[in-house]
């Protein structure tokens, strides 16, 4: 295993996209989804990106990138569709100390960004090292039958609960209560009544 696989928080974290091209777009899609905030660098920007600058998703400098501008963060990627500037921009990123994506280059990358199932908080990420995107695909397309997208809404709910459920005995006891829970109450509830049944159902079990 080349690539050890990781959660990073991004949390108030800054990522900076080198380009705003159509390329990038397809990155954003996914980095939008996590809590950091996020700085575009870049000439002509895509629609799509304009799009979400003008509706405050993120920030569009209609530049390139500088030496400067990836101090204090976190994730830097190239998405110039241009060699020579996504080489630029990895130079700047690994100076300020972030770790450098270079889209669709994995040997220039520090790391890689997997195929994603998202059922937030649930994430299952899906990566092949570069050897088989197609069979990525196939699997994350699998997954995505088989979670349903309620599992995203369950976990939130049993999240808030854990305080809670600390009453129970370590071991067994919790881990067959939260089986119970995932397995069968759960998802009845849902179904039954929503969230506030789902919370009633909680409480009782």
């Amino acid at each position: 295993m080349r690539h050890f696989p990781i959660f990073r928080d991004l949390r108030g974290r800054r990522v900076i996209v080198s380009g705003a091209t159509e390329t990038a777009v397809a990155k954003l899609r996914l980095i939008l989804k996590t809590e950091a905030t996020v700085t575009i660098y870049g000439t002509d920007p895509h629609p799509q990106i304009a799009r979400w600058a003008s509706e405050g998703k993120l920030h569009l400098i209609e530049r390139p990138v500088a030496i400067g501008d990836a101090i204090c963060a976190a994730l830097v990627y190239g998405a110039n569709e241009d060699a020579v500037e996504d080489a630029r921009a990895a130079e700047i990123g690994r100076g300020a100390g972030a770790l450098v994506n270079i889209v669709d280059n994995l040997g220039d990358s520090d790391f890689i960004t997997p195929a994603i199932v998202d059922r937030d908080p649930v994430t299952v990420a899906i990566g092949t090292e570069g050897a088989a995107p197609v069979l990525a695909r196939r699997i994350k397309a699998g997954n995505e039958e088989r979670l349903s997208p309620d599992l995203g809404i369950l976990a939130r709910i049993g999240q808030s609960f854990r305080g809670e459920a600390e009453a129970l005995p370590h071991g067994r006891p919790r881990r067959r209560f939260w089986t119970r829970f995932y397995d069968e109450i759960g998802p009845r509830a849902l179904a039954a009544g929503g969230e506030d049944a789902v919370r009633e159902a909680l409480a009782s079990l």
